[in-house]
């Protein structure tokens, strides 16, 4: 309510102003007719407009508030909430929907996606509800009543995801393996509590908590939840024993390797024998469309070049030899989960956009990566056909790849069961 008699306040100002400027005064100056028709046209225009704005958002909020979902929505306490801002994420959450729904304790479900597999599940006790997106999604979620939010959404209170005052404790998920340290500035600064795949992740949010003088917030390792859910999918899925398979999968933004390097890297797989899949990073799908269709144009008469968009990665990545990538953290993934090689590219990014500017000394992954994977330079992109025709099977990379998976994946197989644990328990301290 006190939000609307914000809204009618503006809207009797601009009426205010649309009256003013239309009454008449005595003039003390000389304008000449068209200068003043015109002049007096601007700000009639100008003030109609912002009355007749303000007017249609008035009714808007006032039917969005006032229905009866919201209504209830406003005055009714949840409490476990959480909230997917894509059908991507969905592995994240389902071991721990799916921990609830074992154990009978109702939960509910907010996603950004109207195509979310969780409408494909049944569940009894876990209730779901597609809120919208972008702001319609953080107006709700800026207002939510509950005990417990769990997100894997970085940046809470920093751009459009608010904290709702009404939420009495916010929970971050990871949804990659190794650290929050690759989000972006400020990503975990707002969140009570962190919840950790492994204790490596821990001395790095205590270093940022310290330089930024942030309140510490409660760490906690459980695990990975969507590793644990992908390695029970993984054993039954079979390699086919077809054509060698490259596939292209990088993160986006100024260094993603899409962007960066494009064609120039792209060009000469294309000239090679082999079957090369380029899968771009979702978020490129969003800002980097221009890129990727040209890429798409350039790479149409290819055979051996084919595009992968499909939201679950676990197959592709099954079924690929070797993978090419830069920071993103599918190189993890599928270390981890299928002990085959990869291929990094341009891990000399430029970090002051990222968390990790904080950090006196170099992030984990970074020295993880060099350890067991294959660095490719722009200076020997030529090269990379006898690179890769060279990556053979290495005892030393493989001892590398279980001792990097035993430090950054730590309780296989429990996250589920932690996470639900953390959540009730907290929940019980609150109420």
């Amino acid at each position: 309510m006190q939000l609307l008699r914000q809204f009618d306040k503006i809207k009797n100002l601009s009426l205010a102003i649309l009256i003013v400027f239309c009454w008449q005064y005595p003039a003390c100056a000389y304008i000449d007719p068209g200068t003043g028709s015109m002049l007096f046209s601007v700000v009639v225009g100008i003030s109609a407009t912002l009355f007749f704005l303000f007017n249609s958002l008035i009714i808007k909020l006032k039917m969005l508030l006032f229905s009866q979902k919201v209504f209830l929505y406003l005055y009714t306490r949840i409490p476990f909430l959480i909230y997917s801002e894509g059908r991507q994420y969905f592995n994240v959450f389902k071991p721990v929907l799916d921990e609830f729904e074992k154990r009978q304790i109702p939960l509910v479900f907010y996603t950004s996606s109207p195509d979310d597999p969780f409408f494909d599940c049944h569940y009894d006790y876990v209730k779901g509800e597609y809120i919208g997106k972008s702001f319609e999604a953080y107006l709700k979620l800026a207002f939510v009543k509950a005990d417990v939010c769990l997100m894997t959404t970085p940046g809470l209170d920093v751009f459009q995801l608010k904290r709702s005052k009404y939420v009495k404790y916010y929970c971050h998920i990871f949804h990659a393996v190794t650290s929050s340290l690759v989000y972006r500035l400020f990503s975990l600064d707002y969140y009570d509590a962190v919840l950790c795949d492994a204790e490596f992740q821990i001395p790095m949010i205590r270093e940022i908590e310290s330089k930024r003088k942030l309140k510490p917030k409660e760490l906690v390792v459980t695990g990975c939840t969507y590793m644990d859910l992908l390695a029970k999918r993984a054993e039954s899925i079979s390699k086919n024993n077809d054509d060698f398979k490259i596939l292209v999968a990088p993160s986006w933004g100024e260094n993603g390797i899409l962007k960066k390097y494009g064609s120039n890297l792209l060009d000469l797989l294309a000239e090679s024998d082999w079957n090369i899949v380029i899968r771009p990073h979702p978020q490129s799908l969003i800002v980097e469309k221009d890129i990727i269709q040209n890429l798409k144009n350039r790479y149409k008469d290819k055979q051996n070049i084919s595009w992968n968009f499909d939201v679950d990665n676990l197959n592709i990545l099954s079924q690929a030899d070797v993978l090419i990538s830069d920071f993103s953290g599918i190189i993890f993934d599928y270390a981890f989960l299928f002990n085959r090689p990869f291929v990094y590219v341009n891990q000399e990014m430029n970090r002051e956009i990222y968390d990790m500017s904080d950090l006196d000394e170099e992030p984990w992954r970074y020295k993880a990566i060099r350890e067991i994977g294959t660095e490719l330079t722009k200076d020997n992109f030529k090269n990379i056909v006898s690179i890769i025709k060279n990556m053979s099977n290495n005892q030393q990379v493989f001892d590398a790849i279980q001792k990097a998976k035993n430090i950054a994946w730590q309780k296989q197989g429990e996250s589920a069961k932690n996470v639900a644990d953390f959540l009730i328990k907290k929940q019980k301290e609150l109420s």
